[in-house]
């Protein structure tokens, strides 16, 4: 079992809920690894740390004590995945030139980001495979997996509004 560090970002249906019973329903349901966050109006934010065998067991895990604790509330995101160059050399503690250089100086392709501009942000998971791979850098393997779990069910959140003609379309490009 290995132990991974996730955040679940969650809608919540009826904001005006008595949030201290819903701390209580969540500690019921096996979210007692997560701290809970409730600052912002109408979400509800979860700090896991949870062993699983998989990230993605972790992840899934986690989603199911949610729903059945809060079965209206809406994930929104899942962290660690779109990242800056900054939040990559902190996750990897290394200085942010350190990292701009592995990745916009070099000969090898870089990885592609999802936004170019400023800041240019990344897939997480993307960018450390890269480093992995194309420049043999040492990625905590869990680090990884949590990363791969967590785009998997950011895109699994953005799959909720595609448009089934424009999948098509698009898939051929």
């Amino acid at each position: 079992m290995s132990e991974y560090e996730f955040v679940l970002t969650f809608a919540l249906p009826a904001p005006s809920a008595d949030m201290d019973d819903v701390v209580e329903r969540l500690g019921a349901a096996g979210c007692d690894d997560a701290t809970v966050g409730v600052g912002r109006w109408g979400r509800l934010a979860l700090a896991f740390v949870r062993e699983a065998q998989t990230a993605g067991m972790a992840v899934s895990s986690a989603l199911a004590d949610v729903r059945s604790a809060v079965p209206d509330a809406r994930l929104v995101e899942a962290l660690p995945d779109l990242v800056g160059l900054t939040d990559v050399a902190a996750l990897l503690n290394v200085s942010r030139q350190n990292v701009r250089k592995l990745i916009l100086a070099c000969d090898a392709p870089a990885p592609v980001p999802v936004h170019e501009g400023r800041p240019t942000i990344w897939r997480l998971a993307t960018v450390l495979a890269w480093l992995r791979e194309e420049k043999q850098y040492p990625i905590p393997p869990e680090l990884l997996e949590i990363a791969r779990a967590t785009m998997q069910a950011n895109l699994a959140v953005q799959a909720r509004d595609v448009d089934g003609v424009a999948q098509r379309e698009l898939a051929g490009a």
